[in-house]
């Protein structure tokens, strides 16, 4: 499997997370004595849902945090193994999404609490070794086909939900304060929630293109209809360079001013989707960049409000 194969990867936000407690170490005195919680993130989204439950009681840190990097892509060093390591708990995306984080904990990250986003339900492990296999309950997203579940903001809810229940067992007498940052950030994430409501109903059905499906959560949520050629998508997914049918098929999209947006991903650019970026522009078909990680300086909600925000303005700029 390809870092960005799908096949068989199911949504299980943070349930299945669970303690990877193959021992009984990780589970409470690990942190406990006045000590921060030390917390390790495969980038730099899932890094910011963590820091909003934990605050200045933790201490986490994202193995991705370049907004110019490509996770896709990454290869992990033995820097980043002796982090996980040592850390008090872990979360990473799954999926195959950052698969270099699944070889470090097989490796290396064993009887510490672990929270995944995206479980692949056909690992065959029983509950109790890896965290068993509950779903999330989330009706209509099928998480096999994309694993960019920080853009579904469901799942968002139900791993910060998980950090707070871990977090709290790691250091039982900050619980309370945990438990008030998770309502907070709930909060935040409803209020997000409610925005792409309204923006699905000012702007149903409306057709966009994307050139990496990074945000498809988002833009099902919003009630958009992705025209993106699907071999064009295949393709993008596959990692392969897309076939001259497929390129032809979304130039034509384009130029045809078929979508009311672009939604753009500068994180997985190639000469391909840069074309497809200019052919929109001189088409005057708004561009939004949509991205994988967070630009520094940014929050999870500061940085998904504002891109929930550009969308918005593009479409109303095609009304």
């Amino acid at each position: 499997m390809t870092v960005r194969s799908r096949s068989a990867a199911t949504a299980l936000a943070g349930l299945a997370a669970t303690a990877i407690a193959l021992t009984a170490c990780g589970t409470g005195e690990q942190a406990a004595g006045g000590d921060k919680i030390k917390v390790v993130a495969s980038t730099s989204a899932w890094a910011s849902v963590v820091q909003a439950i934990g605050g200045d009681d933790i201490e986490v840190e994202a193995i991705i945090s370049d907004p110019n990097a490509d996770p896709h892509s990454y290869e992990s060093t033995p820097q980043d193994a002796a982090k996980v390591t040592d850390a008090d708990l872990v979360v990473f995306n799954g999926g195959g999404y950052d698969e270099f984080m699944e070889k470090i904990l097989g490796s290396s990250g064993q009887g510490k609490p672990v929270i995944e986003a995206v479980k692949d339900e056909h690992e065959g492990e029983p509950a109790g070794e890896h965290g068993g296999h509950e779903e999330h309950g989330h009706e209509g997203h099928d998480h096999s086909a994309n694993e960019h579940v920080w853009y579904d903001l469901h799942v968002v809810q139900q791993v910060a939900a998980q950090v707070n229940a871990e977090l709290s067992k790691l250091q039982p007498a900050k619980a309370e304060q945990f438990g008030k940052a998770a309502g907070h950030f709930a909060e935040d994430i409803g209020k997000l929630q409610g925005r792409v409501g309204e923006l699905g109903d000012q702007n149903r059905g409306k057709p966009v293109i994307v050139t990496e499906p990074v945000a498809h959560y988002l833009v099902e949520a919003a009630s958009l209809q992705d025209i993106t050629p699907p071999e064009f998508v295949k393709a993008v997914e596959a990692e392969s360079d897309p076939s001259a049918a497929a390129v032809a098929a979304i130039q034509n999209a384009v130029n045809s001013k078929q979508a009311a947006a672009v939604i753009y991903n500068p994180q997985t650019e190639s000469p391909v989707t840069r074309n497809v970026r200019s052919a929109a522009e001189q088409n005057q078909i708004p561009v939004v960049e949509m991205t994988e990680t967070l630009p520094q300086g940014k929050t999870y909600v500061q940085w998904m409000d504002a891109q929930i925000t550009a969308l918005q303005a593009a479409l109303t700029q095609n009304r």
